[in-house]
């Protein structure tokens, strides 16, 4: 940011021609004083600006002459030639308002000689018969009329041939437009012309005064009959389809104010219009001059779009505000919105539909104008209960959910009109208690917050009937909505509401209140349910209430800040958040962030002294919850004020922050992070600026009168040191080994810095520049960074190199360039992707730094010469990047030709994909349109499509084989060019248009031979066996063969589509310029047509599907027409390919049609959205016709292709609301398609119903695959696609009449399926209305009968399908209705498949009912009790007279869900069951069950597990109901739990174990209300005989989790009894588990076994000392689950235990464990601290938290009690543990432990040295388990700073002085080693080598940290490492090791 310079203003300057300027230079004076010579002076000028101030001169001089002068020849050639001026310059040049105001000013008597030169000159423009300059002809006219007396005047003078020359300029444009027909470039500035030239017209219509009067209204006046050819052109116009909307539109207009002006009586007006619309125009009483010039609006039938834009004429042109239409208006009124709301229902378009809304909105605006003197008819037909009102409404029920925003916004607009509308009809009534407004608040109350409509309608009803009529029907309104604000589709409606409600109330609140206690109603309303959101609601919810909904409170009612954080303030210290809670500290955070940025916190320093201090701040920005850290951030950096000095404290908060949050996974906090910083650079830079304004202009007393605290200098300074600082810190953030989110971070805040503080330029000081603190080390950090594998981290790095200034760094080091030139050569062949691109960078670097080495001038001196002498104006960049491209070609050229020769040696030694990418990367960064070497470059571009060809052509027989993921070519070098023709014969495509007859073929060979077919095709093992670069024997696998080819073909679209961009954009006479030509253009095109239609592997057509989508973009903005036609003609040659179903054709059948999608989105793509989309509609009516059901077998593959292209184009975002049209025929092809008996068309059509589903119903937002949030009105459906409604009505009683036969037979409909699937989407709402028209009545009926279906799945989606069709209260009838439908227990024939659908259906109604009402409700309490009654009718369905368990466990469910909502006591009421007498009918049911008789089935029963599942869900119900029941009431339970935990079937003891395990959870966690019931007390001895016993994993993993609940006390000392082991021997019974056991059992019985180590610890010192043997072993399991490549779920449990054990093993004063058990398990800590997973971070913080917050520890530091990230808690974990060293007097043996930590234990250099290579050679996809975000160095430097103050504050002697000096020792060996090891790498090692490099590097610190420390105990405090000088380091590794001391590592 910074300060921004003004830009200066662009004028074009004025020119005349050279018979003006002779003129002029005639009558010019000597000295240059008179008129001409300052009109000559003038058009000399060559600076717009400089004119606008001569014009004025000249004007001035002419308002001076006086009358004597009006003859004057001077003065009539001055005016004639400004004049000429006038009319030469455009529209928008600003010298012709300058000009036109100047002239309005002319004296009177220059007037009349000034409108005859105006007049001459415009007649001459008038004359012209330039098709092309009539634009200008028309601007000159609208200038003319528009503000410009003179030019007024003159078209006046000359109206009739204005008038002629508008008629035939339209008619000319309009034909040329014809002839011009898919040109579209030509055919938008034609359409653009006519468009001005309608408006213009208008322009004369209202504006010249000639029109005023009658005396032209006779039809032989040249007058009259222009403007009848005009309207007759208009309304060819208005009815001309072909046209743009946009004409169309203003057509409509046009002939509106033309009848208006011409037609007499103006009283018969409204009716004439009135007849035009309804198409009823008398043709006897209508004048003959409208006949002939509206024939085709009153004579032919008029289109839709023709209606719409005459009714748009009529409300915008005729006067509806002054009621001078009267009644006639009023009808007029009423037949406008009949029309209206007919096309409503027949327009489909989007364009159309948009132009209807905004039409509808002008009516509703009319019609409130005429409302306000209207006739009390009128006021009758528009009030709340009218029709017209009534339609009104239903338009916006039906559209407030539509796609288009602007649509949504126009019913907003309708629907405040509609309430006006009513208020206007209703004067003098009560308002308050309207039925009209109430009914209509009561409705909208009613809808689910779901729909957003309903905000936008209650925010319209607050504004006009107040808040407390919405808050008396429920105040929990607030509460409410603020619920739904975790749906970020739903956030800004609904904050927009909450806003105009709080407006609304509070206005309210103070106007009836005396005093300011209003102001608490108002916080209890609204303040205190936010606050309870912010502290205790989700993530989402909270975050979208402080960005959307705090902001607009605050701004509000400022005042609530204070009581907001008193009341936080109080909180915060007991809500002090967690990783997924922000607590009150964060909601604190975030409101002090969002006060401060809109400016109602003055400064930081009263916010941290009044309100919040500076160490609260600290806990939030090392807070575990990473948005409180970011809150935290913001407070500090963002202020409302950009100028806002940055105290110095903030300055230490941020530099604080910085040091422990670089390194952050989620993208988003980076961005945040970056952002927010970036935003505080910009503070101290605006800042500065006034700083240094204030130190140039003030006196020093001044200052210190304005600035009291600091001089300006002073603050200065400190920003120059604290940005210093910074950038120190970021630079060594770049360490060796730093992570990916670390780089990121840092390059990124380095790249802010540069930008907002720029170069000093001017008057504009900087009071910071990165470049004056870079210096070689930290260049060549940057330069690194290029290695990483990130491209991110490569592309920040690069942009930072290129802004920072050459002075920089001096880079002239000729072998230093050579090296990295060769390094960038090399790496460009390498198999790994990755480092290609390192090479394209490198490169970039090098071409833009000018560091080329002179060798390359050596290798290509010739072409080198050339390019110089060529243009020696060509720019250096340009020239070096000739250079490069040419030194790549000649490589690639090479490498092409082995290719060819084997392609197997290619994939292994030089994949030339890595050339390509370089090339690419060099033209991507170089401005093509400005190339100075232009023939150069043509031969560059030549050669370049001529190896991209080669290229292709010996990697698309791969790609394009059938199996491209599994073939191997083989080759061989003796017969290289046979065996290579061989391999193209073989591996040609085998699923094209011929796989179906050649498979009819094969079935005909009575045998099949496997000689025949090893005899015919080449050998194809899995991997060949080739010599790689360095001549060793490398294994070539399928998949590095595919990866060279699939790479080469991206590559090569990627190149391609760039230099697409090379073709002319401009017209020109020649090609001269251009460096590609038609014919090349044509090549290109053909290039990827094939390879995009031919192409098997996903990988290339993606990547030329981007390629492509570049050139046809290019192509259809060409001026050339050729050019410009050939996406059509692509198009159109493709889809007639995919029609015939030839069998030599080489599309792909099979992969989705692989590329062919792509192809035509990428034609399609390329066509203007403004246009008329013509290319599009051809493509969708062929593939629609395509895609129909068919008999003929030959149209298969072309239904296919069809089906798949569809698919692709109806997800395209592209292509937006232009295929919304197309939804119902795509729908229709879809269900259809589904009932092919081919799998090919049925695989094809269910993929694109997936697809039509996600586009008409919006990507799926929730995990309930029916979420109302991606549902729609049944209403809204049926109005968007309307032919869908029968269609889907007939297809489902097709479906529903045949679904169950009474024969018994099995008819599958597999349409059914989808069909269930699109009506499940639709739901009745209570806005419907009561219109029938899109009714969805009659779908219910056939819904049911398809629950009679014999297939399972397809009575469930029935039963689900049915829900959103029955309202809410027709539930209950419906329930009763089906329940009557059961048969009785005496029925002799009922069909199981009918009673398990009905019964499906009650289930899920009654669930739906539930879910839909409040609990309280009597109505619904008496109607479940309804329903029970019916339900105990038909109870013999559940009981063993029913034979079908599926059916019996349905009706179970349903009796389940009934002992839910009614056995629930609430207020008023008793529970229901007990008066129904429905528990002894439930426990009947149990008792006669086989959970209590035994089960005689086995498991191959049909339903049996899902039976046994729902009686064990009902029995446990049973169970917890009369455990419930007082002691004096108690009965007998139906079944007991031991026997539900005896049963033989898992399931059932799986429920009643995790019903047991919820009881013990709540017991455990504390709560008085949560007590443990009587009946489980004695269950201790049961759970310890079955977790022995258990075999099934769930069920054995919740008894675990049962006895972890438990207290080890109680259970512990009867193992010996119940299970026969001692409670030693069940330790290691759980230590066993934890062992052995899979992943969460593993973890189960880690934290059981920790719990009862912990038992034993706490019970006495014997115990301790009787199972040493065994701590010790828990020990190694807690650090074996701490590894990395564990699952997660290991580790979590690792952390658990550690936190859990931390008070007696981590931190006690008496540690319990040995100090080698003891730091194993703080080891355990640090590696868990460090893991990739944030989960497993969090966890492993709370270890340190509980750490710091025991009584010894808690003053080791500032933030005890504090939950902090990761980060930081590493650096508080090494402080804690060396404070807990020194007081266990333990630091002398402790320290040998902690340098083997420091060193990283298990390195092995020689081995991580030298099998590198090989392994990553060898297994190109086969990749370890990485460590992403730990930083080894980091681990490093924190323990390094913590032992090095440690030693240095310590006078402690080691108790073996020998152990040290051997490890001091062996420490410098292996520094010796890695010397060697530096020296054994190559000279550019960072690049070839960067893992090793790497490696190496970390060892090197770890290795000069260890030896640092241990000078330091041999009497060396500095820490220095006197023998390390004369250790030979390499110079790349000296760079990066940090001299000092304290940040050594």
């Amino acid at each position: 940011m910074g300060v921004k310079k003004k830009k200066s203003m662009q004028v074009a300057a004025l020119t005349i021609c050279h018979q003006d300027r002779e003129t002029l230079r005639s009558f010019a004076d000597r000295e240059g004083k008179n008129l001409a010579s300052l009109l000559l002076h003038c058009v000399q000028l060559t600076d717009g600006v400089s004119q606008i101030c001569s014009i004025k001169q000249i004007v001035l001089l002419l308002e001076k002459k006086d009358k004597n002068d009006m003859c004057d020849p001077l003065i009539q050639s001055c005016l004639d030639i400004l004049a000429g001026i006038y009319l030469s310059l455009s529209l928008k040049n600003p010298l012709k308002k300058v000009l036109a105001s100047s002239l309005n000013g002319l004296p009177e008597f220059l007037m009349t000689e000034a409108v005859s030169s105006f007049t001459c000159r415009l007649q001459e423009e008038l004359n012209t018969t330039d098709l092309y300059s009539y634009r200008k002809v028309f601007d000159n006219v609208s200038s003319c009329i528009e503000n410009f007396n003179l030019g007024r005047e003159s078209i006046n003078k000359l109206l009739e041939n204005v008038l002629h020359f508008l008629q035939k300029s339209l008619i000319e444009i309009l034909e040329e437009n014809r002839k011009f027909t898919g040109n579209h470039i030509v055919q938008t500035q034609l359409m653009n012309d006519l468009l001005v030239g309608i408006r213009v017209s208008m322009m004369l219509i209202q504006k010249v005064h000639s029109f005023q009067g009658n005396f032209w209204k006779t039809s032989s006046t040249p007058l009259w009959q222009s403007m009848c050819g005009l309207l007759s052109i208009f309304t060819k116009f208005l009815s001309d389809d072909d046209l743009l909307q946009t004409i169309q539109s203003t057509s409509g207009l046009a002939v509106t104010l033309f009848i208006k002006t011409m037609f007499d009586p103006p009283e018969k007006i409204p009716v004439l219009m009135s007849s035009l619309l309804l198409c009823s125009v008398d043709r006897t009483s209508t004048p003959e001059w409208f006949m002939n010039s509206c024939r085709s609006v009153c004579c032919a039938e008029v289109s839709g779009s023709a209606l719409l834009f005459l009714c748009q004429g009529a409300l915008a042109m005729l006067d509806w505000q002054s009621g001078s239409m009267g009644l006639p208006g009023e009808a007029l009124l009423l037949d406008i919105a009949k029309v209206l709301f007919t096309l409503s229902s027949r327009i489909k378009e989007t364009t159309l539909e948009m132009f209807l809304s905004r039409i509808l909105t002008s009516w509703t605006t009319s019609a409130i104008y005429v409302l306000e003197s209207s006739s009390p008819s009128l006021k009758n037909s528009l009030n709340g209960n009218s029709g017209i009102v009534e339609r009104l409404l239903e338009y916006v029920y039906t559209h407030w959910e539509h796609p288009l925003d602007a649509l949504r916004h126009q019913t907003k607009i309708i629907f405040t009109n509609l309430l006006q509308m009513h208020q206007l009809t209703m004067e003098g009534a009560d308002l308050d208690n309207d039925p009209f407004l109430l009914g209509l608040t009561q409705s909208i109350l009613q809808l689910e917050w779901h729909v957003k409509g309903k905000y936008i309608c209650l925010g319209c009803l607050v504004e006009r009937i107040g808040i407390e009529h919405i808050l008396a029907v429920d105040k929990t309104i607030p509460s409410q909505i603020l619920e739904v604000m975790g749906d970020q589709s739903l956030v800004p409606y609904a904050s927009d509401l909450l806003e105009t409600m709080f407006k609304n109330h509070k206005s309210h609140l103070k106007s009836q209140a005396a005093d300011n206690t209003w102001i608490d109603q108002l916080h209890e309303t609204w303040i205190s349910p936010l606050l309870l959101i912010l502290c205790e609601g989700n993530l989402n919810q909270k975050s979208y209430v402080i960005d959307y909904y705090l902001p607009k409170l605050l701004n509000c009612s400022p005042q609530s800040l204070s009581y907001m954080v008193k009341i936080l303030q109080t909180s915060a210290d007991a809500k002090i958040g967690s990783c997924h809670n922000r607590g009150a500290l964060g909601a604190l955070m975030a409101c002090l962030r969002t006060a401060r940025a809109h400016g109602h916190l003055q400064s930081a320093t009263d916010t941290w002294q009044s309100l919040v201090s500076s160490a609260r701040i600290k806990q939030g920005l090392i807070h575990q919850h990473h948005q409180v850290r970011i809150d935290s951030l913001g407070l500090l950096c963002e202020s409302n004020r950009s100028t806002e000095l940055v105290s110095t404290e903030e300055m230490e908060l941020i530099q604080f922050f910085i040091t422990y949050n670089l390194n952050n996974q989620s993208p988003g906090v980076r961005q945040q992070i970056c952002s927010l910083l970036k935003k505080l650079f910009c503070r101290i830079q605006e800042s500065s600026q006034v700083l240094y304004k204030l130190e140039r202009n003030v006196s020093r007393h001044e200052l210190e009168i304005k600035l009291p605290r600091q001089h300006p200098s002073v603050c200065l300074q400190e920003y120059k040191n604290f940005m210093s600082s910074i950038c120190s810190t970021l630079f060594e953030a770049l360490f060796p080994g730093s992570s990916y989110p670390t780089r990121f971070s840092a390059l990124t805040i380095l790249d802010s810095i540069v930008d907002v503080f720029p170069v000093p330029e001017g008057k504009i000081q900087t009071v910071y520049q990165l470049s004056h603190d870079v210096d070689t080390g930290r260049f060549q950090k940057l330069l690194e960074c290029f290695t990483s594998t990130f491209e991110e981290v490569k592309s920040l790095a690069f942009d930072l190199l290129m802004k920072l200034t050459k002075t920089v760094v001096p880079f002239q080091d000729s072998e230093k360039q050579q090296g990295l030139f060769q390094a960038a050569l090399e790496l460009s062949t390498s198999t790994k992707p990755h480092d290609c691109v390192t090479a394209s960078y490198l490169l970039n670097f090098l071409i833009w730094r000018d560091a080329l080495p002179s060798s390359l001038l050596g290798c290509l001196q010739t072409q080198q010469a050339t390019c110089r002498d060529a243009d020696k104006s060509a720019s250096v960049v340009e020239r070096n990047t000739l250079m490069v491209l040419k030194c790549l070609l000649k490589n690639l050229e090479a490498e092409v030709a082995q290719a060819e020769k084997s392609l197997l040696q290619a994939a292994v030694s030089f994949p030339m994909y890595g050339r390509v990418h370089c090339i690419t990367g060099a033209l991507q960064k170089l401005p093509l349109n400005s190339l100075q070497l232009v023939s150069e470059w043509r031969l560059v571009v030549e050669k370049l499509l001529s190896l991209s060809y080669r290229l292709s052509a010996v990697v698309s027989p791969v790609i394009q084989s059938s199996s491209p993921e599994g073939l191997i070519p083989m080759d061989t070098d003796s017969e290289s060019a046979d065996r290579l023709q061989m391999i193209l014969n073989e591996i040609q495509p085998r699923d094209s248009n011929d796989y179906f007859s050649q498979a009819k073929i094969v079935k005909e060979h009575d045998s099949f031979h496997m000689e025949d077919l090893n005899a015919a095709l080449p050998n194809t093992d899995t991997s060949v066996e080739i010599k790689g670069k360095e001549g060793k024997t490398c294994h070539v696998t399928a998949q590095m063969v595919l990866v060279c080819c699939w790479r080469s073909m991206k590559e090569v679209a990627l190149l391609l589509g760039t230099l697409c961009q090379l073709l002319p954009m401009k017209s020109v006479p020649e090609p001269s310029d251009g460096l590609l030509t038609v014919e090349q253009v044509k090549d290109i095109g053909e290039y990827f047509k094939e390879h995009l239609l031919q192409s098997r592997h996903r990988g290339a057509f993606e990547l030329a599907y981007t390629g492509f989508v570049k050139l046809t973009g290019i192509l259809t903005r060409c001026p050339n027409v050729t050019l410009q036609k050939l996406p059509e003609q692509w198009l159109r040659s493709v889809l007639e390919d995919i029609k015939c179903s030839d069998p030599s054709s080489k599309l792909c059948a099979t992969r989705r049609s692989a590329g062919i999608p792509f192809y035509i989105q990428a034609l399609l793509a390329s066509e203007p959205k403004k246009g008329k989309m013509d290319l599009l509609k051809i493509t969708m009516k062929e593939l629609i016709s395509l895609a129909g059901p068919t008999g003929d077998s030959q149209s298969t593959v072309p239904q296919v292709h069809a089906l798949n292209i569809l698919r692709a184009l109806f997800r395209d975002t592209h292509l937006g609301e232009s295929i919304i049209p197309y939804v119902t025929d795509g729908a229709k092809a879809a269900i259809l398609g589904f009932t092919s008996p081919i799998w090919a068309v049925r695989n094809s059509s269910t993929l694109l119903f997936s697809t039509l589903i996600t586009r008409i119903f919006g990507v799926k937002r929730a995990k309930d695959e029916l979420s109302k949030k991606n549902r729609l009105t049944g209403r809204e459906f049926f109005s968007r696609f309307p032919e869908l409604y029968p269609f889907l009505l007939k297809q489902l009683e097709v479906v529903a009449n045949t679904v169950d036969s009474d024969t018994g037979e099995l008819n599958r409909h597999p349409n059914m399926f989808l069909l269930l699937l699109v009506l499940g989407r639709l739901y009745p709402s209570p806005m419907d209305g009561t219109s029938s028209a899109l009714s969805m009545a009659p779908f219910i009926p056939f819904i049911m009968r398809c629950g009679h279906s014999p297939v399972y799945r397809s009575r469930e989606m029935a039963a689900r399908a049915l829900v959103p069709f029955v309202m809410v209260d027709q539930i209950p009838n419906t329930i009763k209705t089906l329940l009557a439908r059961l048969p009785n227990c005496t029925d002799h024939y009922f069909r199981q498949n009918h009673i398990h659908g009905t019964l499906l259906q009650v289930f899920h109604l009654l669930q739906a009912f539930s879910d839909s009402k409040h609990r309280t409700n009597s109505a619904f309490q008496q109607e479940l009790t309804d329903i029970t009654i019916c339900t105990k009718a038909k109870l013999w369905l559940a009981k063993r007279q029913n034979p079908c368990l599926v059916t019996r466990a349905v009706y179970i469910d349903v009796l389940f869900l009934l002992t839910c909502y009614l056995d629930t006591t609430t207020k008023g009421y008793q529970p229901e069951l007990e008066n129904l007498g429905f528990w002894e009918e439930i426990n009947g049911i149990i008792t006669e069950s086989e959970l209590v008789t035994g089960v005689p089935y086995t498991f191959t029963v049909p339903g049996l597990p899902q039976y046994l599942q729902s009686l064990t869900k009902l029995a446990i119900a049973a169970v917890w109901a009369a455990t419930t029941k007082a002691e004096d009431q108690t009965r007998d339970i139906p079944i007991a739990f031991s026997q539900l935990l005896d049963s033989a079937f898992p399931e059932v003891r799986l429920l009643a174990l995790k019903a047991l395990l919820e009881k013990f959870l709540a017991a455990s966690s504390g709560l008085a209300e949560e007590r443990l019931p009587p009946l489980l007390h004695d269950m201790k001895e049961k759970f310890l005989m079955l977790a022995l016993k258990e075999k099934h994993p769930e069920c054995f993993c919740k008894l675990l989790k049962i006895l972890h609940c438990m207290d080890p006390s109680e259970w512990l000392t009867q193992t010996e009894c119940s299970t026969h082991l001692t409670p030693k021997e069940f330790l290691n019974w759980t230590m066993t588990i934890a062992s052995t056991e899979r992943s969460e059992i593993q973890s189960m019985g880690l934290r059981l076994s920790s719990k009862v180590i912990v038992h034993h610890v706490q019970t006495s010192e014997e115990n301790r000392r009787l199972i040493a043997a065994e701590i010790k072993q828990w020990v190694q399991l807690v650090v074996s689950s701490c590894e990395e490549h564990l699952p997660t779920e290991s580790r979590l449990a690792a952390a658990e235990v550690l936190a859990n054990t931390a008070p007696y093993f981590l931190t006690h004063c008496h540690p319990a464990l040995g100090l080698q058990d003891t730091l194993a398990l703080w080891r355990c800590v640090f590696t868990l601290l460090q893991s990739e997973e944030q989960a497993v971070r969090d966890a492993a913080s709370e270890v340190v938290t509980i750490a710091l917050s025991q009584e010894n520890t808690s003053q080791s530091t500032e933030f005890a009690f504090c939950q902090m990230d990761a980060s930081i808690a590493l650096s508080l974990a090494i402080t804690v543990l060396c404070d807990l060293l020194q007081q266990w007097d333990q630091l002398a043996p402790g320290l040998p432990i902690l340098l083997q930590w420091l060193l990283g234990e298990g390195d092995d250099l020689i081995v991580c040295a030298d099998s590198t290579h090989q392994v990553e050679d060898d297994c190109l996809f086969e990749k370890a388990d990485v460590n992403f975000w730990a930083e080894t160095l980091i681990f490093v430097k924190y323990l390094y700073k913590h032992l090095f103050q440690l030693l240095s504050k310590s006078t402690w002697c080691p108790s073996s002085p020998e152990s040290l000096h051997h490890l001091q020792r062996r420490v410098s060996d292996q520094y010796h080693h890695l010397s060697q090891l530096f020296q054994e790498l190559p000279p550019t090692a960072e690049f070839l080598k960067t893992v090793e490099f790497t490696r190496l590097r970390i060892q090197e610190e770890q290795t000069l940290a260890c030896l640092r420390l241990l000078s330091i105990l041999e009497g060396d405090k500095r820490g220095e490492i006197l023998v390390l000088g004369a250790m030979g380091s390499p110079p790349e590794a000296r760079q990066l090791t940090l001299p000092r001391t304290e940040s050594a590592c």
